[in-house]
């Protein structure tokens, strides 16, 4: 089941750039920061939630850099495409920096400096009027000769951090609307979930859905029935997490069919959860309500989506083709255009000649 993982066309709806670094990456640059006290930390797999939170100074730090920060996203997306991701949806919240010269804009110029850099890989994060872009010949491409390099659609997020004002957070929506030719395709709320209050991101929001640009929210990390409520009823596109909804939520949640990203082990590690056994991941996925397995922190919390589709498989007693559907299913929920949705399912017709003869 591992082997079959790893070779299945996947696709990944939730992960963080920060989060996302490679530990060889992050313990060059620390060395370099001098930032010896977190060197044991970095090396250690199964990360306590302590632990983690010892790496977030340290993300800010790098990402704060505009050289650091495309290589990172060069790494990142080389990563990604090494476990034959095919389509991934990169999250990262624009920072400014004014000791490095940094804008929200030239934050993520960027991270886009660090996709146009790649060349172990064929990346296309440019909509189809922009660019040729592989769109209708990516799934002629599907080999396994080693001479091909693989192919990767990139789509990216810009997350309103819940420490930003309302005006911040307008800021981040216009800077996505005005980069939407750039490859970016949404927005995103995330950040502590126990800071800022959800009155203050609903305008940027509101915007955001009134000019089409889809919405995903990081929804019950921690126990807030009201701003749970009114998350819903705002009904975004997705919802990210979803560890902490009572009875009613869950009741909205699967009329309203808002799919779901799933993190299993971010939420263990993170203590959302007990077992993944106990993960609310089973009840929707019994219910057929629309989920998609994800990463969240590739680096910080030692996995990789293979990994979380062989655990979620190991776990409630996947058969392959139960698992190449989950993974196929994930295709209905992309925020790319149809283009891209027809030339991802040719990727896992081809590979349901392969995998399921």
């Amino acid at each position: 089941m591992l082997e079959l993982c790893r070779e299945l066309p996947k696709i990944e709806l939730h992960a963080h750039l920060n989060g996302c670094v490679r530990d060889s990456t992050l313990l060059e640059l620390a060395k370099l920061l001098g930032a010896t006290d977190v060197e044991d930390v970095i090396l250690k797999k199964g990360r306590s939630l302590k632990e983690c939170f010892q790496l977030f100074d340290l993300y800010h730090i790098l990402t704060t850099d505009h050289a650091i920060l495309t290589r990172i996203t060069q790494e990142v997306i080389e990563d990604f495409a090494s476990e034959n991701v095919v389509y991934l949806e990169l999250r990262t919240t624009p920072k400014k920096n004014e000791a490095k010269g940094m804008t929200k804009r030239s934050y993520m110029e960027a991270v886009i400096d660090g996709l146009r850099a790649i060349d172990t890989v064929e990346v296309a994060f440019l909509p189809a009027a922009n660019s040729e872009n592989l769109i209708g010949s990516l799934p002629n491409d599907i080999t396994h000769n080693e001479t091909q390099r693989k192919k990767i659609f990139v789509r990216l997020l810009l997350s309103i951090d819940r420490r930003e004002t309302t005006a911040a957070a307008m800021e981040t929506v216009n800077l996505a609307l005005e980069m939407k030719d750039m490859g970016v395709v949404g927005i995103d709320l995330s950040g502590n979930p126990e800071v800022g209050e959800w009155q203050t991101f609903l305008p940027a929001l509101q915007h955001a859905k009134e000019k089409g640009l889809p919405v995903t929210l990081h929804c019950g990390e921690v126990p807030n029935n009201k701003e749970i409520h009114s998350m819903l009823d705002f009904y975004p596109q997705r919802i990210g997490h979803a560890c902490y909804l009572e009875e009613e939520h869950w009741k909205k949640l699967k009329a309203s069919k808002i799919p779901v990203e799933i993190c299993l082990t971010s939420n263990y590690r993170t203590e959302r959860i007990s077992t993944i056994k106990e993960h609310h991941f089973a009840d929707l996925y019994n219910a057929n309500h629309p989920v998609s397995l994800c990463t969240d922190d590739v680096g910080l919390f030692s996995t990789d989506l293979t990994k979380e589709y062989d655990l979620a498989a190991s776990t409630f007693g996947f058969n392959k083709e139960e698992v190449f559907q989950l993974s196929r299913n994930v295709i209905k929920f992309v925020f790319a255009d149809d283009d891209v949705k027809r030339t991802l399912a040719a990727i896992y017709d081809a590979a349901e000649k392969r995998f399921m003869p």
